[in-house]
């Protein structure tokens, strides 16, 4: 070989050399970067994420406790009004006592149903008559709400379920007394029972004629209390009114009392004294003749 294409040859050799160096370092680097990168980014990402998820736990804590006092506050400021009934459904009024319109202490925000106790014990029939009965069930608005059983007690039997399922019951008076009992049903529960008992016409005239002829004298005897209580009144709103002339009045009476027992007084003396004179002149006339016989 001559000495030139060695020269050519070494050059050739040194640039393939660089060449394959470059390309090695650049390769190394990339790796390098890949492996570094996937170290180094979880460590910042976890830890943002971390306190991320901290900021969040802490917020819907905080949510959390706010609404539980806001619950707790709206509790505090609501009121349930008296159920209009003692026992079965009724219904009740929500008072709201803060944050009213126009300022006002108390206002009602909705009605709501309430319960009481099933068992009503015996009722009285609506409306009544010689021949007939009309009873109702327990039960509010609306009517075709619940639904009604209707039986017939019987002693020491099964009770007999009637054909009629609506809230009013009409049935004629028989020969003897009959009892009724009424079962008032929300979604095949009961929440009201009651019961009636159904008089005989015999029965029911002498319940009538068997009453006490006490109420005419009770109203006669309220009519005359009545009528002196509001006598008296007005005499004593007179005299408030006329308080001066009744005190001279008084006082004119009081001093025409006190003339005669001065005259009473002045007669009294003066028999005193009639009487205390006979006996002084007997004395006087001794006296005189005691000195005339001197």
């Amino acid at each position: 070989m001559s000495p030139g294409g060695a020269g050519c040859s070494n050059g050739l050799l040194l640039t393939v050399g660089w060449l394959l160096l470059a390309g090695l370092r650049s390769a190394c680097g990339t790796n390098v970067t890949a492996v570094q990168d996937p170290s180094l980014a979880p460590e910042g990402e976890g830890e943002n994420e971390g306190e991320n998820e901290g900021e969040e736990e802490a917020e819907n804590e905080a949510e959390a406790e706010s609404e539980d006092v806001s619950n707790n506050t709206a509790v505090k400021e609501v009121e349930f009004g008296m159920c209009t009934v003692t026992c079965g459904v009724g219904i009740r009024e929500v008072i709201l006592t803060n944050g009213c319109p126009g300022g006002e202490s108390k206002c009602i925000v909705r009605v709501e149903e309430c319960r009481g106790p099933v068992d009503c014990g015996w009722g009285r029939p609506i409306s009544e008559s010689l021949d007939s009965v009309r009873m109702a069930c327990t039960h509010i608005s609306p009517v075709n709400r619940f639904k009604y059983i209707w039986k017939l007690l019987r002693p020491e039997q099964q009770p007999v379920i009637l054909a009629n399922d609506s809230a009013i019951l009409e049935v004629r008076r028989e020969v003897r007394p009959l009892v009724f009992e009424c079962d008032t049903l929300d979604n095949n529960e009961i929440v009201a029972s009651i019961k009636f008992t159904v008089y005989t016409t015999s029965e029911l005239q002498m319940k009538r004629s068997s009453r006490p002829d006490t109420d005419a004298v009770l109203v006669f005897v309220l009519t005359i209390g009545v009528i002196i209580c509001i006598f008296v009144i007005f005499v004593l709103i007179f005299i408030i009114i006329n308080w001066g002339a009744v005190k001279s009045f008084w006082g004119e009476k009081s001093s025409s009392t006190e003339i005669p027992s001065e005259l009473s007084s002045v007669r009294y003396k003066d028999s005193t004294s009639l009487d205390q004179s006979p006996t002084e002149i007997p004395g006087t006339e001794d006296d005189a003749l005691s000195e005339w016989n001197e």
